[in-house]
C-alpha cells in the first residue's frame, strides 16, 4: 500500500466513516492526492471495491471564509437533487481532531476535466463542440434554479453583488501594488461607472470553467467541481468568466487554462447567443461582465506575481506572470471598447 498522502489519514478517516456510515466501508482506505496547489485539497480514498473523493482546505492556516468545508458541502447537497450534475455528498465532518480540519466525503464520479487544447483535440472538433456546449447547458440548468426551493435562499447577499465584487477586487488589487500597471485603474474606474443592473439572483459557482467540471464518454457533463466560491449573485458573471476562458489567448506560460484554440471549439458569441437561447436572459451587457472577468484574473495574475517578487513562491513558470497581467489589461478595454 503507497504511503498516506500529506493532510489525509486513511485510518482515522476508516474509524470516522465507521462510527458515522456503518458498512460503507469494507476494508483498510488507501489514498492519492488528486489536485494541489492554491486551493483546498482533493483526495480519491478507495478501499479496494469502492471509491470517494474527500475535499479539506490547504495544509497551514487559511481565512475560514475562503475555504469553508461546510459552505461546498451545503451547496452539492442542496443541487444533488436538481438537473444539476454533482457529486452526491456523503459526510460532513466538522470535527478538526479526525484530520486536523474540517472535511467532507462525497462519491466519486467518473469523467475527465480538459485542461489543455491538445487534450480536447483529441476528441476531435464535432465531439468538442458538444462539450463546450454541453458546458453552457449546464450553467443554464444551475441558473435556472429556484435557490429558496432547495433550501439556498440565504445562500449569499445578492444586492448590491456588483459593487461589492469590484469594490474587493479593487482593495485586492491594492494590497499586490509594488510597480506602475497603465491602464488598470481605468479599467477599474470604467467598470465602476457602467454597472449593469442584475437580473434576478441565481445561485451562482463562481469559477465555471472547463477544466473544473467532469465530462463523460458520452461528451455530456458527469459533474461540476469546485463551489469553493459559489454565492447567491448575478449568473452573468458565470457567463462572463466562461465568455473570457473561450477566447484563445496564445501566450506561452500562462497560468489560465484555456482549451479555446482546440478545432471545434464555439466561438463566445455562439456560447452567449446558446446561453441567451436556452434561458431567456438579456445578455446585451455582456461586454461588461466579460470586461470585468479580465479585470479579476489580472488582478488575480498580480497578485501572485506580487508573491513572487517577495519570494514566497515555489515552482516554474511564476517569473512570466507578471509579464501576462498588461495582457488582460489590455484585453478588459478592449472588451468594454466594443461593448
Amino acid at each position: 500500500m503507497s504511503p498516506a498522502p500529506q493532510g489525509l489519514d486513511p485510518e482515522q478517516l476508516r474509524g470516522h466513516l465507521d462510527r458515522e456510515r456503518p458498512g460503507l466501508v469494507s476494508g483498510p482506505l488507501s489514498a492519492r492526492l488528486i489536485q494541489g496547489g492554491r486551493s483546498n485539497l482533493t483526495y480519491t480514498v478507495t478501499d479496494g471495491t469502492s471509491h470517494w473523493v474527500v475535499r479539506r482546505p490547504p495544509l497551514g492556516h487559511v481565512l475560514a471564509t475562503a475555504h469553508d468545508m461546510k459552505r461546498e458541502h451545503r451547496v452539492i447537497s442542496a443541487l444533488a437533487p436538481t438537473e444539476v450534475p454533482v457529486p452526491r455528498p456523503v459526510l460532513l465532518c466538522e470535527d478538526e481532531s479526525v484530520m486536523g480540519s474540517p472535511f467532507y466525503v462525497m462519491e466519486f464520479v467518473d469523467g475527465t476535466p480538459y485542461r489543455t487544447a491538445e487534450q480536447l483535440a483529441a476528441l476531435g472538433p464535432a465531439r468538442t463542440r458538444d462539450a463546450v456546449l454541453s458546458l453552457v447547458d449546464t450553467l443554464v440548468d444551475l441558473h435556472a434554479v429556484d435557490p429558496e426551493s432547495v433550501g439556498l435562499g440565504d445562500f449569499g447577499r445578492p444586492e448590491g453583488f456588483l459593487d461589492r465584487q469590484l469594490r474587493r477586487w479593487g482593495k485586492q488589487l491594492d494590497a499586490s501594488r509594488n510597480r506602475e500597471l497603465p491602464g488598470i485603474d481605468e479599467l477599474h474606474a470604467t467598470l465602476g461607472r457602467s454597472l449593469p443592473p442584475s437580473p434576478a439572483a441565481a445561485v451562482i459557482h463562481g469559477d465555471y470553467r472547463l477544466d473544473n467540471v467532469l465530462i463523460g464518454a458520452d461528451d455530456r457533463i458527469t459533474a461540476v467541481l469546485d463551489w469553493e466560491m459559489s454565492t447567491l449573485g448575478d449568473p452573468l458573471t458565470d457567463l462572463g468568466l466562461l465568455v473570457m476562458y473561450s477566447r484563445p489567448l496564445d501566450l506561452p506560460g500562462s497560468p489560465i487554462s484555456t482549451t479555446a484554440s482546440a478545432p471545434g471549439h464555439p466561438s463566445p458569441d455562439e456560447l452567449i447567443e446558446r446561453y441567451a437561447g436556452r434561458s431567456g436572459r438579456d445578455t446585451s451587457a455582456i461586454s461588461w461582465y466579460t470586461a470585468f472577468a479580465w479585470f479579476k484574473l489580472a488582478v488575480i495574475l498580480e497578485g501572485i506575481h506580487y508573491r513572487y517578487t517577495l519570494g514566497q513562491t515555489v515552482g516554474a513558470g511564476f517569473d512570466r506572470i507578471g509579464d501576462l497581467v498588461p495582457v488582460f489589461i489590455e484585453h478588459g478595454l478592449t472588451t468594454l471598447q466594443e461593448g
